[in-house]
């Protein structure tokens, strides 16, 4: 074991710049290249990563320090490789981050005369943002028509670990926007094209194109003014729509930020709690939970909530009933569950929106039974209960595979195929059903799965599940099997095309072709999307998923 202390690397031409952010603590595993602290300067911040692996044995900054090239973040407790290294190595200053550079103004910009505006139109280029390619447009700043002036924002860029804002090397009217959100550019790709424009002398090229401006430093354009555009508005991220909007854009890390859009997130809605009222992780946390519990709404749904409550007249149906239910007896009124608050609204878009079709059959489990119960006998040491669920969860993603559409999801006029498979499934808890998420099931055996189901059936009724848990899902299952029933027509969970019900098994007498046997067969209700399936499709599915429940050795094929 040896101590090794990380440093700040070279962060280009800044004496010294503000911890705004503590991203480990004493006592963490750290991997080469993770991020430790994020520090900002009066325009830009970025994220510092650590030079070695290890464990945090110290931190040698805190909160509103000020650090500079060279300066000591923390102490790691490294080993192997790590350790092995020369002890003058770890005083050497750690390698840039891999992270675009931003691009700065030359001092001696501001105080140059006004150049005269060009004759003709002037392209502007993507400058030198280090060596990075293929980085994201996650924001436009501009519109056509609009004044640009020389080194004012024309779009931000983002990549894995940081963002930045990409300024135009020219001054003038703005003719033609070359790039829009979604898209990837690399230095020297045209971003937009100028008129009346007066080109830096600087960067100007004859040919009236800007050169690549140098990166000034390893820092990143500042959150404080980027506003992130959120990837879904069908998130939960908790907001008080009653409530002033906050003055100015959200204040948060790239790391964060990448955060919130996988959450989606609307970063402009969320309280920071961070220095200079920064956006957290925690406050992502925070405000997804309390939007998930039904204390607060977003924006979007505040939007929503007239058009859902208003009786299905925004549908052309005629409202629905007012009664004064107490005139006709004794009453009791109760608030609904934050679970069907938050579902209801989903489950009714789906069941109105979707031409849903269901298909009846059963399916011969009684050898599949057999072996669930030697199964658990065999490892009963294990604390591993495998249930007739994760079998059903496995056959799924076999019948899946065979059947691609089925595990597909409606864009537009074009299907998305999903070259993954997680498997929904519904967990009844006391405060409503949830619906938890096997990820890449098609890679896990039945043990895990029966031990992932496990855990996270208990989060669910701990109500302890993350979003992230319940997301993603390309195919459900709804099992009634420990309550009852026979078959029933469960609603498709959007934007999935698919779901399977599962009722209780009964023993039934079968007609093998020689006589009746008892046979254990269980119920199985397939509800589709027309649009996507047809019937033969699923009956076939159906069919297939029987076969496997028969003889899981199929399962191999």
């Amino acid at each position: 074991m040896a101590l090794i202390d990380v440093k700040v690397p070279d962060i280009g031409d800044f004496d010294e710049v503000a911890v705004i952010e503590l991203l480990v603590k004493v006592g963490d595993t750290v991997k080469a290249e993770q991020s430790l602290i994020t520090v900002e300067s009066d325009k830009a911040s970025m994220e510092i990563p650590s030079s070695t692996a290890g464990v945090v044995k110290e931190l040698k900054v805190a909160l509103g320090d000020k650090v500079k090239e060279g300066s000591v973040v923390l102490v790691l407790e490294a080993a192997g490789e790590a350790a092995a290294a020369p002890a003058s190595a770890s005083a050497s200053p750690a390698p840039a981050p891999s992270v675009p550079a931003a691009v700065a103004a030359p001092a001696q910009a501001s105080a140059a005369a006004t150049p005269a505006a060009a004759s003709g139109p002037v392209e502007v280029h993507v400058p030198d943002i280090g060596d990075f390619k293929d980085v994201a447009v996650i924001e436009v700043l501009v519109k056509p028509g609009d004044k640009i002036a020389l080194e004012q924002s024309l779009i931000t860029v983002e990549s894995d670990k940081a963002s930045m804002e990409i300024p135009s090397s020219a001054a003038g009217v703005l003719k033609e926007l070359k790039v829009k959100v979604g898209d990837t550019v690399n230095i020297g790709d045209l971003l937009a094209i100028l008129e009346g424009a007066a080109p830096a002398p600087s960067t100007a090229a004859p040919s009236g194109r800007a050169e690549p401006v140098p990166a000034a430093a390893q820092l990143l354009a500042s959150p404080s003014t980027v506003p992130v555009q959120t990837a879904s508005a069908s998130a939960a991220p908790a907001h008080n729509p009653t409530a002033t909007a906050p003055v100015g854009l959200p204040h948060a890390s790239p790391s964060v930020r990448k955060f919130a859009r996988e959450l989606g997130v609307p970063l402009a809605e969320v309280k920071g709690s961070g220095l200079k009222g920064r956006i957290t992780a925690e406050d992502i946390q925070s405000f997804t939970k309390s939007v998930m519990a039904g204390a607060v709404q977003t924006v979007a749904q505040a939007a929503k909530a007239p058009a859902s409550s208003g009786g299905g007249s925004e549908l052309g149906l005629i409202p629905w009933p007012k009664v004064d239910f107490a005139k006709f007896g004794p009453i009791e009124r109760k608030e609904m569950g934050r679970i069907k608050k938050i579902s209801g609204a989903n489950l009714l878009r789906n069941a109105v929106m979707i031409p849903a079709v269901t298909n009846f059959d059963d399916a011969d489990i009684t050898d599949l039974e057999a072996f669930r119960v030697s199964t658990n006998k065999e490892n009963e040491k294990s604390g591993v209960k495998v249930t007739m669920l994760a079998f059903l969860i496995k056959a799924c993603v076999a019948a899946l595979k065979k059947f691609p559409e089925f595990n597909s999801s409606i864009d537009g006029d074009a299907l998305v195929y999903k070259q993954y498979w997680h498997i929904g499934f519904a967990a009844d808890t006391p405060n409503g059903l949830m619906v938890p998420v096997i990820k890449d099931a098609d890679k896990k055996g039945v043990l895990q799965i029966s031990q992932e189901m496990g855990e996270l059936a208990r989060k669910a009724r701990e109500g302890k599940l993350s979003p992230a848990e319940m997301s993603g899902a390309t195919f459900t299952i709804s099992s009634l099997g420990g309550i009852g029933g026979r078959y029933f027509t469960p609603i498709i969970n959007a934007p999935e095309v698919a779901i399977l019900g599962v009722c209780k098994s009964n023993m039934e007498p079968v007609w093998d072709g020689k006589a009746f046997a008892p046979r254990l067969m269980l119920p199985l209700s397939l509800t589709w999307d027309h649009r996507v399936i047809d019937g033969a499709a699923a009956a076939r599915f159906n069919a297939y998923l029987g076969q496997i429940l028969g003889d899981f050795r199929r399962v191999l094929l």
